[in-house]
């Protein structure tokens, strides 16, 4: 059965308010927040982005959401979870200055912003049983409300070919010890005659695992936790994974983390993709990464598979090819749709109905 995607249109020229209220008919057309309860309890999942980014949804949209939402006096909040790499997400106090930075503060989106601390209180276990995941490990913030929410920008990712409303609950929710496990058989290597010295990948690494070997930069996988910064950094791309040894792992186990989330939260949950500013790398990476198609619009739908497959097909649409292919292609991103699928997730059939 084909799962409905609302789509409405967003041009590179739109100005905010211009973008604001046509967010604000898609969401009242396809009556897209009946899902959560009146009255009942929400947790919407953000990404802030990384300082320096500029890719992140922005909370002058998010605002649009929240007044629809409190004309329902739904109680809700917006939340991401901490990061295994370094950077201004890597705890709870800097990530949330990092938001506040960012406009994601109540008077701009509406909403107040909740990130909880990493630690066994705030972790939850959520039995999968799934081919590579058996007991999920996710930030109890989401699994204890009503309903959950996932606001994404869509955009390429250099681990997972691209980003959506998958990767953004399965990942993205996830505890630290989650993130891990997901990353943890991924252990990427240096290419020494490409490596430059620069010992940027050095300085990043969470866990201090890199040397210089030779005066190249040298990863010792035994203590090597997969979060893949030091490929990120890496300005003359140096660094790369054995994709084909288990990169395909990473997003089955994300897809099956998503489910974990979501097991709970049939038919109160939704997903919005917004695919504006559509970038290369996902919002992560502390800089101001351009544009690799015009501006698309922004899509709804209460199927994270289904919002995923449309939001590629429209992305491929646009630049006339599969450009994230092109971008990443040792990875295939569809590896995540497919199993998200087959686990009962949602479809890739998927019927668009347009907005005007």
């Amino acid at each position: 059965m084909k799962s409905k995607v609302y789509f409405i249109s967003v041009n590179n020229p739109d100005s905010i308010p211009l973008v604001q209220e046509k967010l604000k008919r898609l969401l009242k057309e396809s009556n897209f927040l009946g899902f959560v309860p009146e009255h009942g309890r929400l947790a919407i999942k953000i990404h802030f982005g990384e300082e320096g980014n500029t890719g992140y949804v922005k909370p002058e949209y998010v605002k649009v959401v929240s007044s629809e939402l409190k004309k329902r006096g739904v109680d809700f909040f917006l939340s991401d979870t901490n990061t295994l790499y370094k950077g201004k997400r890597l705890n709870s106090k800097d990530h949330l200055e990092l938001a506040y930075a960012h406009g994601f503060i109540r008077e701009k989106c509406g909403s107040k912003v909740v990130i909880p601390q990493d630690s066994k209180k705030n972790t939850a276990e959520v039995k999968v049983d799934g081919k590579f995941v058996k007991t999920a490990k996710v930030s109890r913030i989401f699994t204890e409300q009503d309903a959950i929410l996932g606001i994404a920008h869509f955009k390429g990712h250099i681990m997972t070919g691209f980003g959506g409303a998958l990767k953004n609950i399965g990942m993205g929710c996830a505890a630290r010890e989650g993130k891990l496990f997901q990353h943890s058989q991924i252990s990427p290597y240096v290419v020494s005659s490409k490596c430059i010295s620069c010992k940027k990948c050095i300085e990043s690494c969470p866990v201090d695992t890199i040397i210089l070997k030779d005066k190249k930069a040298y990863i010792e996988s035994s203590g090597c936790i997969g979060c893949a910064t030091c490929i990120a950094v890496c300005p003359v791309i140096a660094i790369d994974v054995p994709w084909e040894s288990g990169g395909d792992t990473i997003q089955k186990k994300m897809a099956e983390y998503a489910w974990a989330v979501l097991k709970e939260k049939k038919n109160r949950s939704g997903f919005i993709n917004f695919l504006t500013k559509i970038t290369r790398e996902c919002d992560c990476l502390a800089k101001d990464d351009p544009r690799i198609v015009p501006d698309i619009g922004i899509l709804v739908s209460h199927d994270p598979v289904s919002i995923d497959q449309a939001s590629f097909d429209m992305v491929k649409e646009r630049a006339g090819y599969d450009i994230f292919k092109e971008l990443h292609p040792l990875r295939d991103g569809f590896k995540q749709l497919k199993h998200a699928e087959e686990a009962g997730l949602g479809s890739r059939e998927y019927e668009l109905i347009a907005v005007t």
